[in-house]
Order: C-alpha cells, then structure tokens, then sequence
C-alpha cells in the first residue's frame, strides 16, 4: 500500500502543475486511459516477489513511471490540439522511438522525447488491446498484415490521428530494422511541415572500418538540429552526462556480476524494463536516475551478503535466459515462468548491450564512441551485422550466466530472426540446452495469445522435463481480454 500511495503522490503532483491540458488528453486520445491503470501493471511486474527484490522492483519501476508521467505532461502541453505552448515547442525534439536520446545531451537547453514512447510502444505493454485499432486502421489501407507490428501501429496512430502535433524536429532512423524506415516515411507524409532527419548507421557496425561512417551521420544530426532551432552543441553538456552514463553502465555490471553467481538477487520485469529505459531513453540525462541506481546497488549488496534469495526457494529451479525479441502485449511474462515453473530469468537479450564506458575527454573519441553505442541499440545490437552477433553470443552468454534454458521467442513477424531459427535450434540441442520457442506478435494478442504462450512452456516442461508446476494454479487461466 506504500508504494501505492507514492506513486499516486507522484503522478498527482506532477499532473497537477498542468492539470487541464493533461485532463484534455483523456478526452483527445484513446490510449492516454490506459496510463490510469499503471498501478495495475506495477503490481503484475511484482506478483509472488518478497523481500529485496520486491523492494528493488519498486524503485526501478517508480524511476521509471515519473519519467512517463512527466513525458505524457510534456506531450498534452506541447499538443497543438491542447495546451499549444509555442515556446516549449521550440525547444522540443522528437525522436523515432527506437532512436536512443544520448545525442540530446549535448543540447541542454533542449528537451528530447521518443515520440511513439507513449501512444504506441510503452502503451502496448500496459494494456495489450491497445494497439488492435492502429494495425486493424492501417491495413485497412492494404498494408500487409504480416508486417512487424511496432512499425504498423506507428503507422496506424498516425492514420487514425493518435499522437500529439508537437515538435520543432524529428529525427528518425533505420533501428533496429528497416520496418522503422516505413514508419518514418509515414511519419513524413503525415507532418510535411516537420523538419526531419534520417539517422542511417552501418548494419556492419563489428567492422571499425565503417565507424566513421556513422560518426559523419551523427555530425551531419547535430548540425541538422542546431539549423532548425538556433542552439549550439555543448561539449561540457555532454560530457557531465556521459559521466553518468558511465556510471550507471558501471552499476549495471555490478548486477550483472551478481546475477550470474548461484544468488541472483534482482529478476523480474521491473528490472528488464528499467535496464532499457535507462539505456536507451535516459543515457544519463536525468542526473535523478544515478540516486535510484546507487539506492538499487546499496540493497542488491545488502541483499547478497545476507545470503537471501531473489525468489522463494521453491521458485528457483532452473536457470534461464531470455533471447529474440520480447511480446510486449506480455510483458510480465518472466514473472510467471518464476512464480509457475520456478525458471528464473537471469537476463533478457535486450538487456545485453554496449558496456564499454564511453570517452568523456577527447571530441573526436567521443564521437566514434556515440557512434558505436548508436550502432548498438536495444534489439540492433543482436540483430545487425551478420548471424554471429545473435547466435554465437547466445551461446557465451548462456555459458557466462550458467543458463541451461534458453526462453526463445519467435516473433512471428520478424524476419531477421526467422533467417537463424533453425541454426539457433541446431547448436542449442548440440550444446545439450533446453531451448523452449515461444510465438508470440509482439503488440497483436490476436495472433498468438498469452494463453498460448504459457501452454507452449508447460508442454515442454511436462513432456521434456517431466516437471510438475510449483503453483498449479497458475497453468491456466483466462486473460486475452484484459489489459
């Protein structure tokens, strides 16, 4: 009930400072309902947690929900339809959702959102019927419906007129794929008059040869954004930010370095949500971020040296690792492998990115560096520049975690993914894994259903393994119609 209350305590406080225009939000857009039920999707990331683990859950996702609240603020004040402040409009840039927000540190003065952030890509995890109006609206209009579901409903939102007129810019890019590259030619068409940017970084990104390739893009990128609203880059800006960044990165090692010995302390959703938030969306920006880190890694020490256990003793069996791209319409998935089956997510293939600290003296360092980091996005990371970086490294990573399950999903939509499915299988029975497939379409429910999902790991783990369930309650029950 704390933690209830906080969250309520923050997200009244900072919806009130600009009340009406994010109360005219829920009368604009559909999806902004969704958000009111965010206590809701705290309480599914965390179910059957006790003790650190619970505790460090809830910091993670309380960091998380003030960046949200404070966001959909952002969005209702800048909206054309709603609050149309001009000034806070020209310091806004938008960023395609997928386009990590490191590059806005070097503009202080500046404010970057990922733009889809709140209508379509968090939204889809909160409440999985969501983004069914976007991809029925858009293939309405003859788009395949066997496309990737994260760049169709981008598209729908904008035909059905689901994302906030804002923005003095927009800066798109091809990450992780190409489905990103239609987005933004939608996005193009639907707002001529947004100036746009197209960041385009080499798939090759293990050859250094074409790493200047990509520092040119991003120098091309700052030049773009200091035409179109008259400020300067910072390199002090930037490297105070880094610092963070380097930081925060050196706290993550730290879970990490816990997580893969026989005591894992920190699983479950909040964390795998907050890792990505923090890679991609904060980078360091948001100097509020580090305290939550240092109260994290302050009870993930405590809680290692008092030999206690990240999940009742019961719920820790087998030790697995997640790998491919994630269902958001089941985002708290790895919570019921645990609380069922007793198989703990050690870590998530999304979480596993670039960790090399960046360079915070030299400018020139510091850019092949941002370069580097950008060509190693969440999901690019594994699935560009060729199978080894999403093959091989699953293997290493199975060994460095100890992992002897691997939860593969099979985004039915994904065609990099689909291209190694049977290598994938191949070497995983060679290597003696128990390697579990899980189909699933990422933000359409109708396709492949929770319910589905769930059944495809109790028949391995009742037909392979010839396990029984910790909680036999939980193998079935109804849930594809709720949030």
């Amino acid at each position: 009930f704390y933690e209830w209350a906080r969250m309520w305590g923050m997200l009244l406080m900072t919806f009130s400072k600009d009340l009406i225009p994010a109360l005219n939000s829920t009368l604009y857009y559909r999806w902004m309902v969704s958000y009111f039920c965010c206590h809701s999707f705290m309480d599914k990331n965390t179910m059957g947690m006790r003790g650190y683990n619970l505790r460090m859950s809830h910091e993670l996702i309380y960091c998380m929900y003030r960046f949200v609240a404070e966001t959909l603020v952002l969005l209702a004040k800048c909206d054309s339809k709603n609050g149309n402040s001009g000034a806070l409009n020209q310091r806004l840039i938008l960023f395609d959702e997928m386009t990590m927000g490191q590059l806005m540190a070097g503009f202080p003065d500046m404010l970057g959102i990922p733009y889809q952030l709140m209508p379509v890509f968090l939204l889809s995890m909160l409440d999985q019927l969501s983004c069914i109006p976007y991809i029925d609206a858009v293939e309405s209009y003859g788009l395949p419906s066997d496309t990737c579901p994260v760049p169709t409903s981008e598209c729908g939102a904008l035909v059905v007129d689901a994302l906030p007129h804002i923005g003095s810019c927009f800066i798109s890019s091809s990450m992780p794929c190409d489905g990103s590259t239609m987005a933004s030619s939608y996005m193009a068409r639907r707002f001529p008059e947004l100036p746009t940017f197209h960041l385009c970084f080499p798939t090759q990104y293990l050859d250094e040869s074409t790493l200047q390739c990509g520092v040119e893009d991003i120098k091309a990128c700052i030049k773009f954004v200091e035409e179109q609203t008259g400020t300067k880059w910072s390199w002090d800006a930037y490297f105070t930010a880094m610092k963070r960044f380097n930081q925060e990165t050196a706290y993550e090692l730290e879970k990490w370095d816990i997580n893969k010995t026989n005591r894992p302390q920190l699983l479950g959703p909040c964390y795998e949500l907050f890792r990505k938030y923090n890679y991609e969306m904060d980078g360091g920006l948001d100097p509020r971020v580090m305290t939550t880190c240092e109260k994290v890694n302050k009870l993930l020490t405590k809680a290692y040296s008092s030999d206690s256990l990240a999940w009742p003793k019961d719920k820790m069996k087998y030790r697995a690792i997640i790998w491919s791209c994630p269902p958001h319409f089941y985002a708290n998935f790895s919570n019921w492998l645990a609380n069922c089956w007793g198989i703990d997510v050690l870590v998530e293939m999304e979480s596993l990115n670039f960790t090399k600290p960046l360079e915070t003296e030299d400018k020139e360092e510091a850019l092949r560096d941002l370069a580097r980091l950008y060509e190693r996005m969440v999901m690019r990371r594994h699935t560009n520049g060729g199978y080894q970086n999403v093959v091989d490294e699953l293997w290493r990573q199975c060994e460095a975690w100890n992992a002897n399950f691997v939860i593969m999903y099979q985004h039915v939509a994904c065609k990099n993914m689909a291209t190694v499915q049977g290598i994938l299988d191949e070497q995983g029975r060679e290597r003696g894994l128990h390697m579990i497939w899980v189909e699933h379409d990422l933000m359409d429910p109708r396709t492949v259903s929770r319910s589905s999902m769930r059944a495809k790991v109790t028949e391995y783990m009742r037909t392979v393994i010839g396990a029984s369930p910790v909680d036999p309650s939980l193998l079935e029950f109804e849930d594809d119609s709720c949030m």
